[in-house]
């Protein structure tokens, strides 16, 4: 058995797949040429597939029963995911609901959502993963793939700190719902609520899975079901642009 990583090199092997968490949509999406019923779509399934239950599949991982500071480390991220005591008092799915009926989507059009091929798949094999015999595994696909992004690597070089009213303010009025869909700043306190307790999460999640993951084998297992997140998660925003007709620039 090849000798283990170590910690540093652990985590620059989960920086580098997470540098490659990029779809070609994305700037299309993030644009001005994108329209409502397109963006519908785009929300639909992103609520469906993660946003609606991702507090549950945080659960599962916290259910195995892992150390004491990593079930704080779950419990406060639940906590916040559904109530939002630690931000703005509202669990961030509604906060998320909030925003589309800001964009002129009314909670309704939300309930009964039917997913696509390839979001179905993605996320049945969510559902799978958070329940993975091996905790450390789970937090890894739900800490540091669902919740992060292709900027993790510029995230942990920052302070582990909260935004100032001020950066949140900029975030918020810079967003493109904002910028080119006339949705007024004050539905987006989803982006309000993640600005005032993102500052440590991304430390947290590298610092959960990188300090846990102990042996070669564990660490080849993550880094392999990463790969695999990645995929399926290319392909269900494949699926998405595709429904939306949109094209490769």
């Amino acid at each position: 058995m090849p000798k283990a990583f170590t910690s540093k090199q652990f985590q620059l092997s989960l920086l580098d797949l997470m540098g490659r968490k990029d779809h070609w949509a994305w700037p299309q999406f993030v644009g001005p040429s994108i329209s409502k019923p397109q963006l519908k779509i785009h929300y639909q399934q992103e609520y469906a597939v993660y946003v609606r239950d991702f507090p549950v599949f945080l659960a599962r991982i916290h259910g195995k029963n892992p150390p004491l500071g990593v079930r704080r480390m779950l419990a406060e991220n639940i906590f916040e995911e559904d109530t939002g005591q630690l931000s703005l008092g509202r669990s961030h799915p509604d906060l998320f609901l909030q925003m589309m009926e800001g964009l002129g989507f009314p909670q309704k059009d939300f309930i009964d959502i039917t997913l696509l091929p390839a979001t179905q798949r993605y996320r049945r094999w969510l559902d799978r993963m958070s329940n993975h015999p091996d905790w450390v595994v789970g937090a890894a696909v739900m800490t540091i793939f669902v919740e992060g992004s292709v900027h993790d690597r510029e995230e942990l070089g920052r302070l582990s700190r909260a935004k100032t009213a001020k950066q949140i303010s900029a975030k918020i009025h810079n967003h493109p719902l904002v910028k080119f869909h006339g949705v007024s700043p004050k539905a987006l306190d989803l982006i309000r609520a993640h600005q005032l307790v993102e500052g440590g999460h991304r430390h947290d999640a590298y610092a959960m899975v990188v300090n846990r993951a102990k042996t070669r084998a564990q660490q080849d297992m993550i880094l392999t079901t990463l790969q695999q997140a990645l995929t399926l998660w290319q392909r269900y925003r494949d699926g998405v642009a595709r429904a939306c007709q949109l094209r490769q620039q």
